[in-house]
């Protein structure tokens, strides 16, 4: 007589060999000798004493419900939450690339003014751009300096030669750092006629696409030698990330003036101004960031994957 706990315990090998190893019933019968209807049975079994449980997943109405909850969360009207198989995070930024990109297609119209950020994400979203040969006066402008100290790829110049060339544009380079050692030489710098127009051009931008950056250690920013240890380590403890390489809190407000002050670029209450402020993102380590950006108003599009959206949700 098999007792209640000896058929609890085939009832769960079973289940392991027919959903986590994929074998059919006969190879599970063959294997254990014992009938194929007795694999079914136990099968049954398992599933009614909740030994097993089944979860059907629609990633399209997953992806409705935490739109929902992160508009209701930070008051963000368009988000997009892009559903992708999780297979790793290439991939992941990818699809979020192309769907930024595909986003923007339907949005760029005659005579807008595009700004951008760099690095990988923006760069995901260049290269899937498609080229609209029937749109004129559209313009292209870097929202931050470009230049830096290290051999580190921030994508910057590639990024704003593909939106260049999707949007027959001509390049609008920002052709500086975007932290200055001293700010005396960023006033100097600020003061140039060209960078005066640039910054005003980036100003004046009704489209602004951009990513937020982490403060752990391989971030980007933290990479291209802007910063001392000290500098470093004081950012790290005090900020949840940076909105176009000026650093916030959680509640999206700068928490370095002095270095703030050494920042070139488009001011972070400039992006409360645009018709279209587009935050793109991908990965759980951007949470905290993304938070801080979107309390802080400086967004009022998010595209971001399922994960990170789910994230951002529990965040």
């Amino acid at each position: 007589m098999v007792t209640k706990e000896e058929r609890i315990q085939q009832s769960i090998a079973i289940a392991h060999l027919y959903y986590e190893q994929e074998l059919s019933q006969s190879q599970i019968a063959k294997q254990l000798s014992v009938s194929r209807p007795t694999v079914s049975r136990l099968l049954h079994f398992a599933k009614e004493n909740g030994l097993v449980r089944i979860q059907i997943m629609d990633p399209l109405a997953s992806a409705d419900d935490l739109k929902s909850q992160i508009q209701a969360k930070y008051g963000i009207q368009s988000v997009h939450v892009v559903p992708v198989p999780m297979v790793n995070d290439a991939t992941t930024l990818d699809a979020v690339g192309q769907y930024a990109a595909t986003f923007l297609d339907d949005l760029v119209t005659d005579h807008d003014i595009i700004g951008i950020g760099w690095g990988k994400t923006i760069h995901a979203v260049a290269t899937h751009l498609n080229t609209k040969d029937e749109l004129s006066d559209v313009q292209v402008v870097q929202l931050k300096g470009s230049v830096s100290y290290s051999k580190h790829h921030t994508f910057a110049y590639e990024s704003i030669n593909a939106f260049a060339n999707a949007y027959h544009a001509v390049p609008q380079y920002l052709p500086l750092p975007v932290i200055f050692d001293q700010k005396l030489t960023k006033d100097l710098a600020e003061k140039e006629r060209h960078i005066q127009q640039l910054i005003e051009l980036g100003k004046e931008a009704n489209i602004a696409v951009f990513t937020v950056g982490t403060v752990r250690d391989s971030a980007l920013v933290f990479q291209l030698n802007y910063f001392d240890d000290a500098e470093m380590k004081f950012l790290k403890q005090n900020a949840v990330g940076d909105v176009f390489s000026r650093f916030i809190d959680q509640q999206g407000k700068i928490v370095a003036p002095k270095i703030d002050e050494r920042t070139i670029g488009i001011q972070l209450a400039d992006l409360r101004q645009k018709k279209h402020s587009i935050l793109v993102a991908s990965g759980s380590a951007k949470v905290p960031a993304i938070d801080g950006a979107l309390h802080g108003k400086y967004a009022n599009v998010l595209i971001v994957d399922q994960k990170t959206a789910q994230d951002l949700v529990d965040y």
